[in-house]
């Protein structure tokens, strides 16, 4: 069966975009190298007709098809299982602007799209496009959509979901259904287009995007401040969202020892500061009325701030240059992180008023169990999602480490759920995550959510093993 299969999607995309044998290794291992599955063949479709083509015979064969798009995933959800009985179906080709409108402010692409292609075409018309990611020049629209990515701006322009006006899909019966429409208010039935972002390709295939564009900011200003401990930096957000109103585009948490990591491995970058604190915060205002307004606003920030003993120092960037570099310190910590060992990642979401008991509570329970291990904390401080990450004590080997890596998993897990917080905040459960969330949801959300699945795809054939 499978030759007959892989000649009639030849037949469909052309047999130079039908992928097997070694060829298929980038796309069979998930972006951590931790992973490999196995395929029966890669599938790179050129367009939304002959991706319903593909699925259309994947059902015919009942063959599995698991969506890709930049595969930067983070829990295996982009990646097939070891069986070998599906196909990766990759939307790299499906890497086209279809237009822009300036008018409207929205702007309609592929879904294979890189998300700094998007950025930068955006920007060729003076318009910004938010969402950023340190992943941004590998990372594709489909996949931001797919996991709805947050990122840097989420506190100023919200995820994906709020990104997004309109989808184009193919279903998992192969029919496209075309919903690009660039409306803010549509209030014509179920709103379809929330049921496939953050469906990490289980539900269907999103093929294109109507995406929201905001005018260019007139004004930029990047700051970094220096604390003692978390709870002044919830309280600097506090007085940062009532100082700097709509203005406050980012505002990232890093413990001193995340930017110990990134000093040790990318020579070239160094703190602003004379010498080392706990805790830092980098904040960024975007301002639409001019420079002068932007730094009235951070000026009576500090000012209030100093008085209330919420920071120990700050630095604001007096170039751009200097701005790259404070932010290049934020990005580059996962690249550290990755380049000082493996580590056990969580991505999750806290209140944010309950983040600093969260650290302190959590910490302390880890250090009982695994004395030395040490603790690598930074994220989106102002919507509450911590990448909360744990590293081998000095001196012990990372693979002897990861064998606690469940049990880790589960200290850290339970105490987000004491908080009524979730296991994943902007990366997805993917096959990562997938039976562990049954501890955290209710037996009603689970059954909501399985009959949702079968509904659009009884025989589940979309990236199955995820999520559910």
């Amino acid at each position: 069966m499978s030759n007959a299969f892989l000649s009639r999607c030849s037949a469909v995309i052309g047999a130079d975009h039908v992928i097997t044998g070694s060829a298929m290794a980038d796309y069979l291992t998930d972006w951590r190298g931790r992973y490999t599955g196995n395929a029966l063949a890669v599938l790179k479709p050129a367009n939304t007709n002959e991706v319903a083509e593909c699925v259309k015979l994947c059902l015919e064969t009942k063959t599995p098809i698991v969506p890709q798009g930049g595969n930067t995933g983070l829990v295996l959800g982009s990646v097939p299982d070891q069986t070998g009985n599906a196909v990766v179906l990759s939307l790299s080709r499906l890497n086209k602007i279809q237009s822009i409108d300036t008018q409207n402010n929205t702007i309609t692409v592929d879904a294979g799209c890189l998300l700094q292609q998007v950025q930068e075409y955006a920007a060729s018309h003076q318009r910004l496009f938010p969402l950023s990611l340190a992943s941004e020049g590998s990372c594709t629209i489909g996949g931001n959509l797919s996991t709805n990515a947050g990122g840097t701006a989420v506190l100023r322009y919200g995820n994906m979901r709020e990104l997004t006006l309109g989808l184009e899909v193919v279903t998992a019966a192969g029919e496209i259904w075309n919903g690009l429409r660039g409306l803010r208010k549509d209030n014509t039935g179920y709103d379809l287009r929330q049921l496939f972002i953050g469906a990490e390709g289980t539900l269907g295939i999103i093929t294109s995007a109507v995406l929201k564009l905001y005018d260019q900011p007139r004004a930029k200003i990047t700051a970094m401040f220096a604390l003692e401990s978390t709870q002044q930096a919830v309280h600097l957000l506090s007085n940062a969202q009532q100082r700097c109103g709509a203005s406050l585009t980012g505002f990232e948490l890093m413990s001193d020892f995340c930017l110990q990591l990134v000093e040790k491995h990318f020579k070239n970058l160094a703190l602003p500061f004379a010498q080392r604190h706990p805790q830092y915060v980098l904040l960024e205002l975007s301002d639409s009325e001019s420079e002068q307004h932007a730094m009235a606003s951070l000026e009576a920030l500090v000012e209030i701030a100093t008085e209330k003993n919420y920071l120990s120092d700050a630095v604001v960037a007096s170039s751009l240059a200097q701005s790259k570099t404070m932010w290049q310190l934020r990005e580059h910590i996962s690249q550290a992180q990755a380049t000082e060992g493996k580590n056990i990642k969580h991505d999750i979401a806290i209140p944010v008023s309950h983040i600093s008991q969260f650290i302190t509570e959590t910490d302390s329970a880890l250090q009982n169990a695994y004395a030395g291990c040490r603790m690598v904390t930074f994220g989106h401080l102002g919507d509450g999602n911590l990448h909360y990450n744990v590293s081998a004590p000095e001196g012990e080997s990372d693979d002897a480490f990861l064998k606690n890596q469940s049990a880790i998993n589960l200290i850290v897990h339970d105490h987000v759920h004491k908080y009524n917080g979730s296991i994943s905040a902007e990366h997805g459960l993917g096959a990562l995550k997938r039976d562990e969330i049954k501890r955290y949801k209710s037996s009603t959300e689970m059954l909501m959510m399985s009959a949702i699945k079968h509904a659009l795809d009884p025989h589940n054939l979309m990236n199955p093993g995820k999520i559910l």
